[in-house]
């Protein structure tokens, strides 16, 4: 999931629906290389966010720095240099990249988000809500239930699970199939015994998108609660089936269901 995350910030970085492009073509020398220099640092921005989503990171490198000796000021550039060098792992230079593009537009919500899952992913779940929640000030955003979604996750890592509980529900309300928010709220709700709810959030889930061991895990735990043998069963056989070298199949499989 995290992943698939990254390339949603990628697609949305850019501000727009990523061009119907030929990738095998020669973006360095006949196209983008006319007009205005803002004009050309967006085209290869967005080409590195075409790119990067089909995991091509040199290439999305390279169309960035050809981005930035366009327009070094354009701070979706930076923004799309942090996302591919926080998926390369070069975290010191995710970090100034991110930076650097906050500090040619600080209230952009795309890049405070980034930036806040950047830091949530590398330790600092707590200074991480700050950025989400400069992003959710824009009246402008247009995707705000990802900000309350992943300010909800980054607060469930530090142990905050009344302000993920709302940022979960804030971000159901907002996008009622937000995969994320589903999954883990319906993992608060189990925990809480509110099982009826957790139920259907588990459900909801796994009629969105392929069963993941967590989600199977969730479910059967649920049905078992709820004294619900078949449905337990057969949870527990899609786990083994889809599932069977995950953690998750391991704790089945040890009884350790709390």
């Amino acid at each position: 999931m995290k992943r698939l995350l990254c390339v949603a910030l990628a697609a949305t970085l850019v501000g727009c629906a990523a061009p119907q492009t030929d990738l095998t073509i020669d973006t360095g020398t006949s196209v983008g290389e006319t007009g205005e220099p803002r004009n050309r640092a967006k085209l290869h921005t967005e080409l590195a966010s075409l790119y990067f989503s089909r995991g091509s990171m040199a290439v999305a490198l390279d169309e960035l720095r050809i981005a930035s000796a366009a327009d070094p000021t354009y701070s979706p550039t930076h923004g799309m240099f942090g996302l591919v060098y926080m998926e390369l792992r070069e975290n010191r230079l995710a970090e100034q990249s991110f930076q650097n593009g906050l500090r040619l537009s600080p209230q952009d919500p795309d890049l405070n988000h980034n930036y806040g899952w950047f830091l949530c992913q590398t330790g600092r779940e707590a200074d991480s809500i700050k950025f989400f929640l400069i992003a959710l000030r824009n009246p402008l955003y247009v995707t705000p239930w990802r900000s309350h979604s992943a300010a909800g996750t980054c607060s469930m890592r530090y142990g905050q699970l009344k302000d993920a509980e709302e940022f979960f529900e804030r971000a159901l309300k907002l996008e009622p199939d937000e995969l994320a928010s589903l999954l883990q709220l319906g993992q608060i709700r189990y925990g809480q015994n509110r099982l009826e709810e957790a139920r259907k959030l588990a459900q909801r889930f796994n009629k969105l998108v392929e069963p993941t061991p967590e989600s199977l895990w969730l479910a059967l735990r649920v049905e078992r609660k709820l004294g619900e043998r078949v449905a337990e069963a057969g949870f527990a056989n899609q786990l083994r089936r889809r599932h069977a070298g995950s953690r998750e199949y391991q704790l089945l499989q040890r009884a350790e269901y709390d």
